[in-house]
């Protein structure tokens, strides 16, 4: 009887199941997303997710710990260079379960495991805002519905707001167009007002001083 062993041994040796799980660790860091059974998944999230905990360290201490686990150079290199910056925010929970069925076969309950980060999917939903759940079923709908009342009236209010921002600026703008409008009217009619007034001819030819010595004819 397995009293108080949680580790599931999987049918193997521990030689055999120590290197099975650095081959699917290596596996999942490499491609981010691998198939197996449920089984293997459970024990391979235990054995995966305290070594991306100890990539988000970046030394030459922590490097050896993880290749002693891993045995895979290009795994390590991904983990500390990529992975650790990808799920530096995240407190844990690395790896996400999806289960897909049974196998034919042996009918063995298959699942997909992956890492959570690298899900554009679920990530965009995990992202969204999360409400919070109270015992009280109706007082917590009642203040849900009071904190959408209020959202809808802050909105029409920021609408009424730009409204008569843009009315104001409208307002302005017409009364620009109006002045300038009276400006060139202005100035075409000074224009016409010029070219409409008579020249004044003279009334009598004006002679030099070497006109006047000039003798008339006989």
């Amino acid at each position: 009887m397995r009293h108080a062993n949680k580790n599931n041994h999987l049918g193997r040796t521990a030689s055999h199941r120590e290197a099975m799980l650095s081959n699917m660790a290596a596996s999942l860091l490499l491609h981010k997303r691998i198939s197996t059974t449920l089984a293997k998944a459970k024990e391979l999230r235990k054995y995966i997710e305290p070594l991306i905990t100890r990539g988000k360290e970046d030394t030459t201490h922590s490097r050896r710990v993880v290749f002693s686990y891993l045995q895979n150079k290009f795994a390590v290199s991904e983990l500390f260079r990529e992975i650790s910056q990808k799920v530096g925010d995240r407190p844990g929970g690395y790896t996400r379960i999806l289960k897909t069925g049974f196998r034919k076969g042996d009918n063995a309950e298959m699942c997909i495991i992956e890492l959570v980060d690298y899900n554009e999917t679920y990530t965009s939903d995990e992202t969204k805002k999360k409400t919070t759940k109270t015992r009280r079923g109706r007082g917590g709908k009642a203040e849900g519905k009071k904190q959408q009342k209020e959202e809808v009236k802050t909105e029409v209010q920021k609408v009424e707001i730009s409204n008569t921002e843009d009315m104001k600026l409208e307002e302005k703008n017409v009364e620009m167009l109006s002045s300038e409008d009276q400006r060139a009217e202005n100035e075409t009619t000074d224009v016409v007002e010029r070219d409409l007034t008579p020249t004044k001819p003279d009334d009598e030819p004006k002679l030099s001083d070497t006109d006047s010595h000039i003798p008339l004819p006989k």
